[in-house]
């Protein structure tokens, strides 16, 4: 089984080719092909390639979908203060799906 890891909007990750993962926001429009050079970690079978810090392998994905994560709360409260403050947030997250591994 070959998988890689790969480094985009600040994180790190582990993908094979069909996984479909939620990341930041790509500005990219639905249906396009696109390309992540920042390959951290190659491994085909027993062959292992490890970059210092990028290998020169890409891996290829196509945008599924573009849209908003869940809702997630923040709150603040200063004891003895009467002070209670409730905030929300909610990520613009890019769905992608993976269709292929090079390396060289």
């Amino acid at each position: 089984m070959s998988y890689a890891v790969i480094k985009t909007g600040g994180k790190q990750y582990r993908v094979s080719k069909g996984d479909t993962l939620d990341i930041e926001k790509l500005d990219v429009e639905e249906g396009k092909a696109i390309t992540f050079d920042e390959v951290l970690l190659v491994v085909d079978g027993e062959k292992v390639k490890l970059g210092s810090p990028k290998v020169k392998a890409k891996v290829k994905a196509k945008v599924v979908s573009q849209f908003r994560g869940e809702k997630i709360k923040v709150g603040r409260y200063r004891r003895r203060k009467r002070h209670h403050k409730v905030m929300g947030h909610r990520q613009y997250l890019t769905k992608v799906e993976i269709t292929g591994i090079e390396h060289v």
